[in-house]
């Protein structure tokens, strides 16, 4: 709850400027963003909100995008250890009657292979595939740097690297 709270507190401070999304069938898209990566990044992280006003779950199966060589779904987590670690995740479940935040420290989208430097204000395109909404199409907004810096993370340990 506090995450729907904290994302719901960003879009009024943000709106009526970089308030955007989309709405398809009973899955709502809220403010789809990346922070611009410094112009030399291979990588990028892509967050979101993702709402299921419907009665049955959904899922998150898959991204796609021309900025990039490969999208994939990821998960930011700190073990009992205390050290952070990414890992490649095949889904991200979207609960009937839920919102789910992609945001840095957890769930998120991870473009490898920057096809071109991404500069702030610009909207990317992109498209979600959903196990039972099908696909939709949106645009990421570029916003301000700022967050986790994704080009300078070391992805082998998760099979692909940032040339991939």
């Amino acid at each position: 709850m506090n995450r729907v709270l904290g994302l719901l507190a960003a879009l009024m401070i943000a709106a009526p400027v970089h308030a955007h999304g989309v709405t398809q069938g009973e899955i709502e898209i809220i403010h789809p963003n990346i922070p611009q990566p410094a112009a030399t990044a291979q990588a990028a992280g892509g967050y979101m909100g993702m709402s299921n006003n419907g009665p049955h779950a959904d899922r998150l199966i898959g991204v796609e995008t021309p900025a990039a060589k490969s999208a994939m779904l990821h998960e930011s987590s700190v073990g009992a250890d205390g050290v952070a670690k990414m890992s490649h995740v095949e889904g991200i479940d979207l609960p009937a009657g839920e919102t789910v935040v992609l945001e840095p420290g957890g769930y998120h989208i991870m473009l490898m292979g920057l096809t071109k430097p991404l500069t702030e204000g610009e909207m990317v395109p992109a498209t979600l595939i959903f196990e039972h909404a099908g696909r939709i199409e949106m645009e990421f907004m570029v916003d301000p740097p700022g967050g986790m810096d994704h080009s300078t993370m070391d992805h082998s340990a998760m099979g692909h690297s940032v040339g991939d």
